[in-house]
């Protein structure tokens, strides 16, 4: 039994290690908000607004659960050309969809019409 301690313990360390330090800033600033722009959140962490950033930002967000959103309302006075991109807590829980048809083939397509 303690072998498996110890390997649960090396394992929780390394999850550690790996974890983006980002995520923890991220939590304390995101914590009371259902949206926020990916502009805000840039400049909170203090880095330069590039590509990179954004998508090191994304891989965190979406690990936090948020998804990603295109908005006018997160700009002061948003109207028409005042789009920016953000992230949103979603409004109910995220479940994957099965398909609701039964796939048949050709021959299944007109079963039970006679002719």
């Amino acid at each position: 039994m303690a072998w498996l301690e110890r390997l649960a313990q090396a394992r929780a360390e390394l999850d550690e290690r790996r974890a983006d330090p980002w995520r923890t800033k991220l939590e304390v600033a995101v914590r009371d908000m259902e949206t926020v722009s990916t502009a805000a959140l840039l400049d909170m962490l203090r880095v330069s607004s590039n590509t990179g950033a954004a998508r090191r930002l994304a891989k965190v967000m979406r690990s936090m659960g948020f998804i990603p959103i295109k908005s006018r309302r997160l700009m002061p006075g948003g109207f028409r050309d005042t789009v920016t991109r953000g992230w949103a807590r979603p409004l109910r829980k995220i479940r994957h969809s099965t398909p609701t048809m039964k796939q048949t083939g050709a021959a299944g397509v007109n079963q039970g019409v006679i002719r």
